[in-house]
């Protein structure tokens, strides 16, 4: 989940009562949602059904005539509650994948009531009452362990949710919910709004030297379909990264950075118009929403956000997770020295470039690494036509884990989408849709979400089901989509999600698949994922060049391996410069300053100056559209891309030890079929770490991380020292 992740309600909830189909699909929950019946006029209508019916089951529970029974007291309101997220999970992902005017107003007015009903519920004193009693009892030593875990992550989360709280403490806290969620939800409007709001059209084609042909034709198909001739370039990533990578005309790259750099600010390029460009300035958000932080946790008794939001993650303490970031850090800057020096030797003899500024990075980079390594992503793109791709990563699944993945059918939001199943010998584990393009009406970035969970009721198992986004370059000039070998990893990665999700064997909702599981956790299984776009087998197997067909030439593969770690140190310290801003902020930051978000350019400032060896100019306002923290659901948790690194690295280790045996084959298929045994399939069910020392059979070691980034010798070098 690079962008997004699934856990978006306040508590894990279980899904899929199957009641009588309706003319609201919101109130349809007998099969699959159905988006092509679906109008924002019946959000409403079905929120208002759905929140008497789920208040309605939580009188019964809590009458105190009613057993204390997983049955009787637990299953009839997660029935209910169930029900209601997934009508809104409905609600939001069109929100954040087929944006609408007529949509967003039904959203935004009905969040309230949503976020509402969530407080009240994990605040219900007589609920938590009995959820302590329920645990109290020696029959609940009886229950199975994935029940028994569902109910001490219930009781965590009353007491985080505010049970615990007196008045008025309580109806501050419930005030503080809907306020942070409006602010949540505003923040990434003003994201996706301000990166639409930007357009460059250019009418002299010479400016477009360096540039690939598809990212041409695509620009000229942009423009086309405004009705203007020559060229359109946006913020959105497939028109932004190829300008910032191939064009040699500095004023362009600097003019598209500098927009894409400013979004949501108050230096915006864009809207031009000052007013529209200050609704759409996100720092006075991200003070309220700092702010309203700071005051949930003193209300809770924490010291600070951060301390909150690790309750329900591995790491014990922000201090923990500071260490961690800064030796990760120390060990990495080495080689982050010296990929700058070399960046900047080349630039200057090669580029004619005496200073190397933001906008030319990307460019000058990829100036080095064809020069060394004597490839370009352009050239290595021609080979990865997504259908190609889709097909070596479902294959690839399919060995490691005994499953098929086949065509299916479903109702979706948009022509582009497609739908698929997973099974088992016939049997049926999981579906999903895949939304792969990027377009003005979606949100930026790459995620996975679910739409159902798994869950047994009686004699039947509701099959889980899962949206998978991404937004890569559309198909253009007739050609299949084709995709940068970064595009590919990422297309591994929120699929590694998707298994996660989809292979659980847990038939308890609330710890099934990615639901329960550690927030530093859950990216384990996506990022193991991508250690597969760097096996020789899978690349051949999922490449075939768009205009020959021959497969990606083992020469070429050769050169990218070498390459694999070109800049990892920069790159590594720029993930550390993200992670240690988000936990800085949240645990030792005090909101306020001169002007809205001086303050937090303060920090994110000093943290640059103690991590990072690329310090952008002072006009770069990258926190304004730093979804994660402020959109999403990574504040105080965005370092879990780098803990889980380390979990991920290990596990793939466990691979590579495999195929370094006498039967590689078998050894492989042995080791996927622990790690869906151990890892994939028990889902939240037990602590991750338990997951993770059963799979590997011990601790979690920094080693692999190190050696697949090639960091080995720099910190080898520094133990002796």
């Amino acid at each position: 989940m690079n962008e997004t992740t699934s856990q978006q309600h306040q508590r894990p909830v279980p899904s899929g009562a199957q009641p009588e189909a309706s003319d609201n699909p919101l109130l349809d929950f007998a099969a699959l949602p159905r988006f092509t019946a679906f109008d924002p006029s019946q959000v409403a209508p079905a929120l208002d059904v759905l929140i008497a019916q789920a208040r309605e089951a939580l009188e019964q529970v809590t009458d105190e005539s009613v057993p204390l029974t997983w049955d009787d007291f637990v299953e009839p309101l997660d029935e209910a509650t169930e029900r209601l997220a997934r009508a809104w999970g409905i609600v939001g992902h069109l929100n954040a994948v087929a944006d609408t005017p007529s949509l967003r107003e039904a959203y935004n007015a009905n969040l309230p009531r949503v976020t509402q009903f969530w407080t009240e519920l994990s605040q219900h004193e007589a609920l938590f009452a009995r959820y302590k009693a329920f645990a109290a009892q020696p029959e609940f030593a009886q229950l199975s362990a994935p029940r028994r875990r569902t109910v001490e992550n219930a009781l965590r989360d009353f007491r985080l949710g505010g049970a615990e709280l007196v008045s008025p403490a309580r109806e501050r806290f419930a005030e503080i919910q809907e306020r942070h969620a409006a602010l949540s939800q505003k923040f990434s409007e003003n994201v996706l709004d301000a990166t639409n709001a930007f357009s460059l059209y250019i009418d002299d084609e010479s400016r477009l030297d360096g540039l690939p042909a598809d990212a041409r034709e695509a620009a000229r198909e942009a423009a086309q379909a405004d009705g203007r001739d020559g060229w359109k370039f946006t913020l959105q990533f497939p028109s932004y990264l190829p300008v910032m990578q191939y064009a040699n005309d500095r004023s362009l790259r600097e003019t598209v950075y500098r927009a894409y750099a400013t979004r949501a600010s108050e230096l915006a390029a864009a809207p031009a118009d000052a007013d529209e460009r200050a609704a759409l300035d996100n720092a006075a958000v991200i003070d309220e929403l700092l702010a309203l932080r700071a005051e949930e946790a003193r209300l809770l008794g924490y010291a600070n956000f951060a301390e909150v939001s690790l309750v329900p993650k591995m790491a014990d303490s922000p201090q923990q997770v500071i260490d961690f970031l800064r030796d990760l850090a120390q060990r990495a800057r080495p080689f982050a020295e010296r990929d700058l020096a070399e960046l900047r030797e080349f630039a200057a003899e090669r580029l004619g470039l005496t200073e190397l500024e933001s906008w030319d990075l990307a460019w000058a980079s990829e100036k080095l690494k064809e020069s060394r390594y004597a490839f370009s992503d352009q050239t290595v793109k021609q080979y990865f036509q997504l259908p190609r791709v889709l097909d070596g990563l479902f294959g690839l699944v399919g060995r490691m884990f005994s499953v098929d993945i086949v065509p299916d059918e479903a109702e979706a939001w948009h022509p582009d989408v497609r739908f698929f199943r997973i099974e088992r010998e016939g049997a049926l584990l999981g579906q999903f849709w895949l939304d792969l393009y990027a377009r003005a009406s979606k949100r930026p970035g790459a995620w996975m979400d679910d739409a159902r969970g798994r869950r047994r009721r009686g004699s039947e198992v509701q099959t889980p089901a899962a949206y998978l986004v991404c937004n890569f370059q559309p198909p253009v000039g007739g050609r299949p989509a084709l995709l940068t070998h970064d595009d590919v990893t990422t297309l591994f990665h929120e699929f590694g999600h998707g298994l996660h999700h989809l292979l659980t064997r847990i038939e308890d909702a609330g710890v099934a698949g990615i639901s329960g599981v550690e927030w530093d956790a859950v990216e384990l299984p996506s990022q193991f994922m991508e250690n597969f776009c760097w096996e020789w087998d899978n690349v051949r197997a999922m490449s075939a060049h768009v205009e020959t067909g021959e497969p990606l030439p083992r020469e070429l593969f050769d050169r990218m391996l070498a390459a694999k770690n070109f800049q990892s140190g920069m790159q590594t310290l720029r993930q550390i410069e993200f992670a240690l801003f988000d936990m800085r902020l949240h645990s030792e930051y005090q909101p306020g300053g001169e002007r809205p978000g001086s303050g937090v350019q303060a920090l994110l400032d000093e943290v640059r100056r103690e991590v990072a060896v690329v310090i952008p100019p002072a006009w770069n306002r990258f926190q304004n559209s730093f979804s994660h923290i402020f959109g999403g659901g990574y504040s105080a948790g965005y370092y879990s891309y780098k803990w889980a690194e380390v979990l991920s690295a290990d596990a793939y280790a466990a691979f590579e030890e495999a195929m370094a045996g006498p039967d590689p084959a078998r050894a492989v298929s042995e080791t996927g079929r622990r790690f869906l045994d151990e890892i994939l399939s028990v889902g939240g069910s037990r602590p991750a770490i338990d997951s993770f020392r059963a799979f590997r059979g011990r601790d979690p070691q920094l080693d692999a991380l190190l050696r697949h980034n090639g960091m080995v010798e720099a910190s080898v070098a520094e133990s002796h020292a």
